[in-house]
């Protein structure tokens, strides 16, 4: 017997986990969604410190993808729902299994239980004062992460949001092959640690990267170093820059992993193929 499922199960285990996603109660779907806030800002913050005073840019995103994957494997080990991962729920609505307003339903609750997860972290991190770790340039590290990130084109947040969810919901397909704890451990890892590295957008590390810098803003050290004003970083530009392209490009990108192998699996593979 295979100690991974084949890309048919993939399917049909994803589907049936969308109908169950969906049937749960909204409270139970919010507090699993503020653990996966949390987790993934944990992955955003431990890598943020090992990379952030590596001097070379290809290093620092090497490293900083050598540790990111810590949150994922949080979410999927211990349980929890992540909004990008959600995404494939898609496939059981497309099934007519679950409906679009059940889809959506969840992905909201999700969406708004991640940002209180991640921005916990955030404020604690921000008044923990591990950001004047060298001298402040980790401060100054996480100001200009968010400037970047608060700055973005609508279309360059955007196709950066879709690849980010393609890398990520293809590593959550094969971590859903894996039976077992190495090779889901595995799986994630190498996906994630690609994703990192590629500098795509992920909404909910953004919810951690952006509000940390947001909170520590008036350091006028941390924006001297960073070489950062005020009127670069807001609640605003958060959300209109970064937060709604970025969700919109990652349901896209999930909705593409969903779609193509319920197209695949579910209408043109023929029963005596599977």
């Amino acid at each position: 017997m295979a100690n991974y499922l084949s890309p048919q199960e993939i399917t049909n285990y994803t589907s049936d986990g969308g109908v169950n996603k969906v049937n749960r109660s909204a409270l139970l779907v919010l507090v699993m969604a503020i653990m996966a806030g949390v987790y993934i800002a944990l992955g955003g913050f431990a890598s943020s410190v090992a990379a952030h005073d590596v001097a070379n840019k290809g290093l620092a995103k090497l490293v900083t993808g050598a540790v990111f994957p810590i949150g994922l494997m949080f979410v999927v080990i211990n349980g929890a729902d992540l909004f990008t991962g959600n995404c494939l729920i898609v496939i059981s609505t497309l099934e007519k299994r679950t409906t679009w307003g059940g889809f959506f339903k969840n992905l909201i609750i999700v969406l708004v239980g991640n940002f209180i997860g991640a921005v916990v972290i955030a404020f604690l991190v921000a008044n923990s004062g591990i950001l004047n770790m060298s001298d402040g340039r980790f401060g100054a590290y996480a100001i200009k992460t968010a400037v970047s990130k608060s700055n973005l084109q609508f279309t360059q947040a955007l196709c950066l949001a879709i690849i980010c969810n393609i890398y990520v919901c293809a590593g959550i397909w094969m971590i859903y092959a894996a039976k077992d704890i190495t090779g889901k451990v595995m799986a994630g890892f190498f996906s994630i640690f690609a994703f990192a590295i590629s500098g795509a957008e992920h909404i909910v590390a953004n919810m951690f990267y952006i509000p940390v810098a947001l909170f520590v803003k008036n350091n006028a050290e941390y924006m001297e170093l960073a070489h950062a004003t005020a009127d670069q970083l807001s609640w605003g530009k958060f959300l209109i820059n970064n937060a709604i392209p970025v969700t919109l490009g990652n349901i896209i990108g999930g909705v593409f992993i969903g779609g193509m192998y319920f197209l695949i699996y579910k209408k043109l593979t023929k029963p005596s193929q599977q």
